[in-house]
């Protein structure tokens, strides 16, 4: 039996054949793993399916590549009624051929694991996925990679398409800032390794010494997604009133803050927003830029994401994308693979001049990944850096907005096949011949909290808003 680094020196013939034009057959492995520390799965709780149901949206790859069978691992069955709808987004021609391509294994276990962990404890569904496999060529899309993925990657004899474990430290956010200084990009003034009450309130005093204009700071978990372990602290007042704020943080922040974390300057201007970019780091070290985004931000503390336009302003896109391809640079180089993403932070002067800050590194697929997965793969054409914008192969832009959080209580218990219908009676499903609509995703949630997501791919910015209005719109009139 091959080890792990033995099966990753197959990941590049593996993903090679993994192209539009491919005609050797071969089977991509999706595992949406949710792995996350334990209370990430404690508050997602009763959504991982849900969550992990995002990447459905894989299943257009196979109208994209013929080659292909797709396996998709979860902790739920998605329903007859959401396999039906991937299906009708594909062209009539192809459904048939599409539907004996794509099988899913479901794990049947709801407790708050990743699936990885539960796959690993089951072994019917291990042999059904091998059987799926059937001895061709393969590799494992995962969500993220820890030792569980590591595990399932070498009872399966599979190669894995993400960061190893080993690199995962290079994600945590003093690790980052120090990526960022050697890859040459700006970055918000602060501190790295900061573990108690008292370093927080010294580099706070330091902070204010720099930057005198400073009006808050942020503290930040080393080992953090997603804005959850994301703290903004106001300074006004002096000194002992910011250590008393400090000190009345949750036991739990503090508790978790020994582990490390870093203190960095708000940023603020006259106007803030909060891109991030999408690269992908080869197998031969390679770095390809895939995407730019405006990240759409909530919580108490504006640190939660909630959703994404694509692509980022074209003020700054460009600038964004030479960026990540830096530090993706830095990071191939330290063994780091598959899909990664870089958060920003961009702020205009008084004077109208945009500066962009890098804030953190994701060694892992987040929250843009599924809406740029659904453009990939149901319209050809790719981004090109140098403009800041997606273009089809005849040479027409596109842009998304997306979201995995449209959620009201009136739509506790509603049936999946009620959205479904109630976007196809206004016309508002992706159309493959327009190359424009909306796709659906996260469906499974509504039974949980009345909550499901969408991409709407349009012509232009203005286009994906108005679909993206239009679906929440119907929705609301269907209940």
């Amino acid at each position: 039996m091959a080890t792990f680094e033995q099966l990753q020196a197959r990941l590049a013939s593996a993903l090679a054949l993994n192209t539009p034009g491919s005609t050797v057959p071969h089977v991509l492995v999706a595992l949406p793993s949710f792995s996350v520390g334990e209370s990430l799965l404690s508050h997602y709780g009763s959504r991982i399916p849900a969550l992990e149901h995002r990447y459905l949206v894989v299943h257009a790859m196979l109208q994209r590549i013929s080659s292909c069978d797709l396996v998709f691992i979860g902790s739920q069955d998605p329903g007859d009624d959401v396999r039906d709808y991937y299906l009708s987004l594909v062209p009539l021609a192809q459904q048939d051929d599409v539907r004996k391509r794509f099988h899913t294994v479901v794990v049947n276990d709801r407790t708050y694991r990743s699936v990885a962990e539960k796959l690993l404890d089951q072994p019917t569904a291990m042999a059904e996925v091998r059987r799926l496999i059937a001895g061709r060529p393969a590799f494992i899309e995962p969500w993220n990679v820890t030792e569980h993925e590591v595990d399932v990657a070498v009872a399966l004899q599979l190669p894995v398409n993400g960061a190893p474990p080993d690199v995962w430290p290079l994600a945590y956010k003093s690790a980052g800032r120090r990526l960022f200084r050697e890859a040459g990009v700006p970055l918000p003034y602060g501190h790295e390794d900061v573990r108690t009450v008292d370093d927080v309130v010294s580099a706070v005093a330091d902070i204010r010494r720099a930057r005198p204009q400073c009006r808050a700071v942020v503290v930040k978990h080393d080992d953090s997604g997603a804005g959850d372990g994301n703290v903004v602290v106001p300074l006004d007042g002096d000194g002992d009133e910011v250590r008393e704020r400090i000190e009345a943080l949750p036991e739990w922040y503090l508790t978790d803050l020994r582990d490390g974390g870093i203190v960095e300057e708000r940023i603020t201007g006259e106007q803030f927003s909060s891109p991030s970019a999408q690269i992908d780091l080869q197998p031969d070290g390679g770095v390809r830029l895939l995407a730019t985004h405006e990240q759409e931000l909530g919580g108490d503390d504006g640190q939660v994401y909630i959703g994404c336009r694509f692509p980022a302003d074209p003020t700054y896109a460009v600038q964004l994308g030479r960026h990540a391809v830096a530090v993706g640079e830095q990071l191939a180089r330290r063994g780091a693979l598959g899909r990664i993403s870089v958060d920003f932070a961009a702020a205009r002067d008084a004077e109208g001049a945009w500066r962009v800050y890098a804030l953190e590194v994701n060694l892992r697929k987040g929250g843009t990944t599924h809406p740029y997965a659904a453009l990939r793969n149901y319209v050809r054409g790719a981004y090109d850096g140098n403009t800041g914008q997606w273009r089809t192969e005849d040479g027409e832009p596109r842009a998304y907005r997306a979201t995995d959080n449209l959620v009201s209580e009136s739509w506790v218990g509603l049936a999946p096949a009620t959205v479904i219908k109630a976007l196809g009676g206004r016309g508002l499903h992706f159309d493959h011949r327009a190359r424009t609509g909306v796709v659906l995703h996260m469906l499974s949630c509504l039974a949980i909290d009345g909550r499901f997501g969408l991409t709407a791919i349009g012509r232009d910015p203005h286009h994906a808003t108005e679909l993206f209005d239009a679906a929440r719109t119907a929705v609301e009139a269907s209940v």
